[in-house]
């Protein structure tokens, strides 16, 4: 990181959220797998709902906000293993905000949040899922109380590392007959890729735009 980059706080958040005609398909694109879908083609009925929290918060004594992400536990399904937001399956009646905030209580015990913001649905063709993203804030950094059989760990990063280009990469991945360009945020030692990269380049461009203002 450069000493140049000012301290990611709040307002420059909403200020980032803010942003009138952000164009989220290209700064989605940035970090998305090179055969990556952003719609729903040739399949019956409808995709599975979901929503996750981008759930942000103080972290003394760093200037910048943090992020939480989970690793998911072995053997949940198409994603275990991977990084991702807390989050999971919308029940019926409920909006996609009271999703995200009851799926991160059960998973890591992050009680209620502010509500910063929503940004665009994300469908996700390996499992057909639609993800409803959250952003929230909460003034104080989480107790942690993940739950075991699904989090394997917790991971927290200052907004900060998705402006440091060194920590990005890119490989080649092979998923059955597929070979395709992974692309990947590197936070906290783990490669951060799919659906969760694809919206921290949203965020991330998000915030490069007001921080170039």
């Amino acid at each position: 990181m450069t000493s140049t980059i000012p301290p990611i706080t709040l307002d420059v958040l909403r200020a980032a959220l803010a942003l009138p005609n952000f164009d989220v398909i290209a700064a989605r694109m940035r970090m998305a797998p090179s055969v990556r879908p952003f719609q729903r083609l040739e399949r019956e009925g409808k995709a599975k709902q979901s929503a996750v929290l981008m759930l942000t918060y103080p972290h003394p004594p760093s200037p910048d906000l943090h992020l939480v992400l989970i690793q998911r536990a072995e053997g949940h399904g198409a994603h275990s293993g991977q990084i991702s937001f807390p989050g999971g399956r919308q029940e019926a009646g409920e909006t996609p905000i009271e999703t995200a905030l009851r799926e991160t209580d059960e998973e890591v015990g992050a009680n209620g949040a502010d509500i910063l913001g929503q940004f665009e649905s994300l469908y996700v063709p390996p499992s057909d899922f639609e993800i409803h993203p959250v952003i929230g804030y909460t003034p104080l950094r989480p107790e942690w109380k993940p739950h075991a059989a699904e989090v394997a760990a917790i991971l927290e990063a200052p907004l900060s590392v998705l402006l440091d280009d060194s920590l990005k990469g890119h490989e080649p991945f092979v998923r059955g007959e597929i070979t395709f360009e992974k692309h990947y945020y590197l936070i906290c030692g783990q490669q951060v890729w799919g659906a969760t990269a694809i919206l921290l380049s949203e965020l991330e461009r998000r915030l490069r735009a007001v921080l170039a203002e």
